[in-house]
């Protein structure tokens, strides 16, 4: 694989499955949600003015906005706010081989977890789309690339890892 030795450039293709099964009415691109510190402001003695400190493994709500070209039955699928949603997003990235100069191509896929949050109905009109839209509360979010898992956070089991070293093992040892 291309390692350093590529250069990124586009998902070629992705699609996106709720229980393993591929979700058909979805418009062109998901956001995947940001990963934002809960911090506290510092200041005192040996601080010249503040300092933003992050909590380790302490993150904001994090959601992802479903797009879907008109509400139709898989929309509804992710409607019940007492079932937990398994959602996989499965992509190609290609990338261009700095060696050689061809094009190739590597996985990544991202698991998610959480629960409905929010619909948005969209727009009615004779011929055009409706835009409409689940939002999920992530609860969960895993980010494999390449085979090798980068990033995973679970936010009711206290596990946070990056590039499968597990930040969090020392302050559970200690609590």
């Amino acid at each position: 694989m291309a390692g350093v030795l590529g250069i990124p450039g586009v998902i070629n293709n992705f699609n996106l499955y709720y229980k393993g099964t591929a979700l058909v009415g979805l418009t062109g691109e998901i956001t995947l949600p940001d990963f934002e510190g809960t911090t506290e402001t510092l200041s005192g003695p040996g601080i010249l003015g503040e300092l933003e400190e992050v909590v380790i493994g302490s993150f904001g709500s994090m959601e992802i906005e479903i797009p879907f070209r008109i509400l139709d039955e898989d929309a509804f699928k992710l409607m019940s706010p007492t079932e937990t949603l398994d959602l996989t997003l499965r992509a190609s990235e290609q990338y261009t081989v700095k060696g050689t100069g061809g094009i190739d191509t590597k996985g990544m896929r991202v698991v998610i977890r959480g629960r409905q949050k929010k619909l948005t109905g969209g727009t009615v009109k004779q011929g055009g789309t409706m835009d409409a839209s689940v939002t999920v509360e992530v609860a969960y979010i895993m980010i494999e690339h390449d085979g090798k898992k980068r990033i995973e956070l679970d936010k009711l089991n206290n596990v946070y890892k990056v590039n499968d070293k597990d930040l969090l093992a020392k302050i559970r040892s200690q609590c």
